[in-house]
């Protein structure tokens, strides 16, 4: 703005008057044609030392307050006398906005108000913002995967990226060696299993122990191990940091900064243990994640259905399809055993279903097949193996019940035979070589449920090419179908069963299995489980004619 009128100033050649000008706390100056001052008030003096009148702006003042001087000196030659827009910047150590007007003898006149306290909060502002955004990028990052690899190598990379001009994640040593992840300016990450002692760095070791960082000032970056320095980095190091990346009581590791050219300024460190907090929580929980997949991957073996095969001339083929698709494990079981005495083929085959699905079904379908892996000497007497179950289920703390199907199979000459015996659970079928399905007539009660269970044994007999389907309630109750809504029904189950007379197990099983998958049609559905037993066609080997051919025997 312009100063009042009647304002005295300090012309060319004239000593300062006295006057407002000269008492003001703002710096002023003012410039003539040609950028040449011609009056400078003390404050002015005392801001820019080399300000007097007789000097160009340009050779006293900061190089953008003689810009925009001249930028208005242009727009005034070309005709737009206007001195809006004035200009800002730093002069030293301080920030100045530079107000510009006209004076009466067409001077321009510059007004600087410091606002450097201003500035500073805008800046600081502007940092925070970035540092921000930059966490919260870090952690969706860190925490999008929880494989422990791609958590280290995300560390390092993004910590060079942003951080310092190289980076280095030291995990806890395995075997006498630290896993270690070079970065430099958030490029490809280089891993490596070194042979080296973390006590050859400055607070490395305490790092890796958890302990408080180390202050960057008394780590001196001539000390830094070959080992530490990423390949291909030629910078001169100058300045090094070290942070735990502090996990779930037990540290996850330390993160290394690596600068040349410059110190890590205190603000610049309390922001990298920031980012090593997020970065220690994603590896911790990476860890522990790891950690728990393995054991549930041990614990799991044991509850997941085996794969059948063919067993003492017996063919044995197995399926299982939990209700929702991200399990593995529900209520519906099989299993094969080794019955026999010594010399004695004989196998005993389970299929069972526990009431309920998912991971708590699952746990007693596993104390289940414990308990009658136990019981298998006993396999010859269906009965007292199924009421030891029963007392053992009543006698735990589980509320739920089970169906289950026993058979013993043994083979003899060119048959297959059986004895089954059910305890609540849907009849066993079996399809015969020219396609009819029959029922065995076994029944009995649930187990689990009553302190007294009743069933009842029935034996058949399996000739080559005969099958015997156990299954569960899952495929018959399966709804599904063309409005979504009808089960899919034991009358179906048959017709489908005869189409596979004379198949293989194998193809018995897939052959159900996919039948029931298009009538559900991806729809909600129980667990199904399935288990055939087939009889196999025998090929002897007969002389004819003094050659040897082949032939099957029904």
């Amino acid at each position: 703005m312009a100063p009042p009128p009647g304002i005295p100033v300090t012309r060319t050649g004239e000593r300062q008057a006295s006057g407002v000008w000269s008492t003001a706390p703002h710096p002023v100056l003012e410039s003539a044609a040609g950028g040449v001052l011609t009056e400078v008030n003390p404050a002015a003096s005392r801001l820019l030392r080399g300000a007097r009148p007789g000097v160009r702006l340009a050779d006293a003042a900061p190089a953008w307050l003689a810009r925009a001087d001249q930028d208005l000196r242009d727009r005034i030659v070309n005709g737009s006398g206007d001195t809006d827009g004035g200009a800002s910047g730093w002069i030293g150590a301080r920030s100045f906005e530079a107000h510009p007007s006209r004076s009466g003898n067409g001077n321009v006149v510059w007004w600087l108000v410091e606002d450097t306290d201003r500035r500073r909060a805008e800046e600081a502002l502007a940092t925070e913002r970035e540092r921000t955004a930059f966490l919260t990028e870090a952690s969706h990052v860190l925490l999008s995967s929880l494989n422990t690899d791609r958590c280290v190598s995300a560390t390092a990379r993004l910590a060079s990226e942003y951080l310092a001009e190289a980076a280095v994640v030291v995990s806890p040593a395995r075997g006498g060696k630290l896993p270690l992840a070079h970065a430099v300016g958030g490029q490809d990450v280089v891993r490596s299993l070194v042979a080296a002692d973390p006590s050859q760095l400055p607070g490395l070791d305490e790092a890796l122990q958890g302990f408080p960082p180390v202050a960057s000032r008394w780590i001196d970056p001539a000390a830094l191990p070959a080992w530490m320095i990423p390949e291909g980095y030629t910078g001169t190091i100058t300045s090094v940091v070290i942070t735990p990346l502090p996990g779930q009581g037990v540290p996850a590791g330390a993160l290394v900064l690596l600068r040349s050219g410059g110190q890590f300024t205190e603000n610049e460190q309390i922001f990298a243990r920031l980012f090593a907090a997020r970065a220690g929580a994603a590896l911790s929980a990476a860890h522990l994640y790891a950690e728990q997949s393995a054991i549930t991957h041990t614990l799991m073996q044991d509850l997941l259905p085996p794969r059948l095969h063919r067993v003492n001339g017996v063919e044995f083929a197995g399926g299982y399809r939990p209700a929702a698709a991200q399990e593995r494990v529900g209520g519906d079981f099989f299993d094969v055993h080794h019955a026999g005495s010594d010399g004695d083929d004989s196998s005993l085959v389970v299929l069972g279903d526990v009431c309920g699905k998912g991971l708590e079904a699952a746990v007693l379908t596993g104390k289940i097949r414990n308990t009658l892996q136990a019981l298998v000497p006993m396999a010859d007497d269906h009965q007292r193996m199924l009421g030891l179950l029963n007392g053992a289920l009543l006698n735990s703390h589980h509320t739920r019940f089970a169906t289950m199907v026993l058979a013993s199979v043994r083979r003899t000459d060119h048959v297959v035979r059986l004895r089954l015996t059910s305890a609540g659970h849907p009849v066993p079928l079996v399809v015969r070589a020219d396609g009819r399905v029959d029922e065995v007539g076994t029944h009995g009660t649930l187990i689990g449920a009553l302190p007294d269970i009743e069933s009842r044994t029935a034996e058949t007999v399996l000739r080559p090419g005969e099958t015997c389907l156990l299954y569960t309630d899952g495929f018959t109750e399966a709804r599904g179908g063309p409005l979504g809504d009808e089960m899919f029904g034991e009358e179906r189950l048959k017709r489908a069963l005869s189409e596979c007379a004379d198949m293989p197990a194998e193809a018995v099983v897939e052959r159900i299995q996919m039948l029931a998958a298009q009538w559900v049609r991806g729809g909600g559905h129980d667990d199904m489980a399935v288990v055939a037993i087939t009889a196999p066609r025998t090929n002897h080997l007969s002389a004819v004619d003094g050659h040897t051919r082949g032939r099957y025997t029904a």
